[in-house]
């Protein structure tokens, strides 16, 4: 064995690893070599969800603690395929599914020894902006592809030695270095360092990697910024669609103290209603940033509030003084136990520090239990900024901020125009000071560029809590100024507005965009042969677009907002005397015969 290499050890003391291992065909199932005796992807999936539903199933412990305790040297890291490779890579722990997959193997089998059910590939920084440090960008597709390989291996290889508990393999998605909401220039807090859309492209180049290796399972983990997590929801929504293929997605979030917000600021309920849309949501939960005793008023939150599965692998206590982690595997069980015992967990198992002594323990207190029973939650709007806007029953009117609309306002079109920001945010602030619970971005003038406006004040909204608690409503006729207000917004907003004024493949295409954007549509009482301005074209219309985006796009009809078309009254013309009863028999009519949706309208027209 090569000297360089005389730290390097499995988590089996009796098994090494040969030198130099490059190639995933080299790892073997070490119980049977026979591939038709593992499950299709389809079985593996029904396999899967019939589990959820009986028991808690248990994720594995973390990878990077593991690979730390190996001591690995930078020749470890370089194998025969990065020897001579211009950068340092000590450090890039998933290049190892390259270079040295034995050791990822080993680290798998460890986990699923323990009895862990699902585990992680070793992936996490497996994405072009993180692999920027190590100049192996070029190697994201393969380092997941292999990757995922090495988790697959030792998934069959357990579940043929244990044929009563098939084990399952969770493509790791981290939050990249980067933030979508945030300025890494506190002088310029308008910048970001990246875009939405280079953003998805990494997602996306992960996502097909992991796809490849043939995971059961997506997790987006370790959600910090919920703009990132839709980012990385897109990508994964675009990939199902191309290529005609889908697999359970799990998103994850992270808490970063006891405020119970994530870096980006947003609470618990706000980070569930943006990320909801997520295509094929297996379920939604928490890990990282805090230890298991930390988490109980969090994951009681989201166990309340969400209608998918939900998940917790916390880490093993608040790093100490020396970066470590004090939570024994018995102290985790315990704690693991009582939210067990309250309901909150289909899913559990560790983050940093956790050991397979970890998920032993967990796995010993969770295997006899019953798992969280999903609750129906009534479908109704739900909204979000930095906090959650509910459409409960005894909500009254909704107050909508149309002050920051260069087209409502003329002082906020001279800010805009001049430049001057921050007096923009001012209205925006005053709106939500005096009572709107959301504000409408309109940036359509003639003089401007409508579409860098948006971006520019919507992320300068992002860094202002006072307003950015609300959510958005983002309001153009430009369809292209819309989609780029949307790649802005964490939460989840509204569009303003589509139509069926351009044909029904221009409406169910923007409504998909909004849909994979993470956001609830305003649809105009508008079609091909113009604005409807009777109660029976009202009617045809709101219907014709009703039954489109429900029964054929599968578009939820909680997230549908009408709007009628109210007109003037007052104007002392005998044909308009009727528009005002018409609206609002056109409202009864909506709230009576297309369910779940709301309806929208200026009402100073008819006040």
């Amino acid at each position: 064995m090569d000297p360089d290499r005389g730290h390097n050890r499995t988590t089996d003391p009796n098994r090494g690893f040969p030198d130099g291992i490059d190639r995933i065909d080299s790892l073997v199932p070490r119980t049977a070599n026979d591939s038709s005796l593992i499950q299709p992807m389809s079985s593996r999936t029904e396999i899967l969800k019939s589990r959820l539903d009986r028991q808690i199933l248990v994720i594995d412990g973390a990878m990077g603690t593991m690979i730390q305790q190996l001591e690995l040297s930078e020749s470890d890291f370089r194998g025969e395929s990065f020897r001579d490779h211009a950068t340092s890579l000590a450090g890039n722990n998933d290049i190892l599914s390259l270079t040295n997959p034995d050791v990822i193997l080993g680290i798998h089998d460890a986990f699923l020894e323990a009895g862990a059910d699902i585990i992680e590939t070793n992936t996490f920084n497996a994405n072009r902006f993180s692999q920027a440090d190590y100049s192996t960008e070029s190697s994201v597709c393969a380092i997941n592809r292999d990757a995922a390989k090495v988790a697959r291996i030792a998934a069959d290889n357990w579940s043929l030695k244990t044929p009563e508990k098939p084990r399952f393999v969770a493509g790791a998605i981290g939050p990249t270095n980067k933030s979508l909401s945030m300025s890494p220039d506190i002088s310029n807090p308008g910048f970001r360092a990246v875009t939405f859309d280079q953003m998805a492209d990494a997602y996306s180049e992960q996502v097909a990697g992991l796809m490849e290796g043939n995971v059961d399972i997506l997790l987006v983990e370790t959600v910090f910024d919920a703009l990132n997590a839709k980012a990385a929801i897109y990508a994964i929504s675009e990939y199902f669609d191309r290529m005609k293929t889908w697999c359970p997605v799990m998103i994850s979030g992270t808490v970063v103290d006891q405020s119970g917000r994530t870096l980006s600021g947003q609470s618990i309920e706000a980070f569930w209603v943006s990320i909801a849309h997520t295509p094929h949501l297996l379920s939604v939960g928490l890990n990282c940033a805090l230890g298991s005793e930390q988490m109980r008023p969090y994951i009681e939150t989201l166990s309340s509030s969400a209608d998918v599965y939900t998940s917790l692998y916390p880490n093993a206590g608040l790093p100490n003084e020396f970066g470590g982690y004090d939570e024994s595997p018995s102290f985790m069980a315990e704690q693991v136990a009582e939210y067990v015992e309250e309901g909150y967990l289909n899913l559990v198992g560790g983050c940093c520090g956790t050991t397979p002594e970890h998920i032993k323990a967990i796995v010993d207190v969770v295997s006899s239990r019953e798992p969280r029973l999903v609750p129906a939650v009534k479908k109704t709007l739900r909204l979000g900024g930095l906090e959650l806007l509910e459409f409960r029953d005894d909500l009254n009117f909704v107050n909508v901020g149309e002050r920051t609309n260069v087209t409502g306002s003329r002082k906020f079109a001279r800010l805009i125009q001049e430049g001057s920001f921050e007096e923009a945010l001012d209205v925006a602030t005053d709106q939500v000071e005096n009572g709107a619970q959301i504000i409408d971005v309109n940036m359509d003038e003639g003089m401007l560029d409508s579409e860098s406006m948006m971006t520019m004040f919507l992320n300068l909204i992002a860094t202002e809590p006072d307003i950015a608690k609300v959510p958005i409503m983002i309001d153009s006729s430009k369809w292209e100024v819309i989609e780029a207000g949307l790649k802005c917004v964490q939460g989840k907003s509204v569009v303003n507005s589509i139509s069926l004024k351009e044909g029904e493949p221009a409406f169910r295409q923007q409504a998909k965009l909004a849909r994979r954007l993470g956001a609830a549509v305003i649809v105009m009482a508008f079609d091909e042969d113009g604005q409807a301005d009777t109660l029976e074209r009202r009617i045809s219309v709101c219907e014709r677009a009703y039954r489109i985006l429900v029964d054929e796009e599968k578009f939820p009809a909680e997230d549908i907002i009408f709007d009628p078309n109210i007109f003037a009254v007052a104007t002392g013309i005998a044909a308009h005397q009727n528009y005002a009863i018409d609206y609002l028999e056109a409202v009864r009519w909506i709230k009576a015969n297309l369910p779940g949706a709301r309806v929208s309208g200026g009402v100073s027209n008819i006040s």
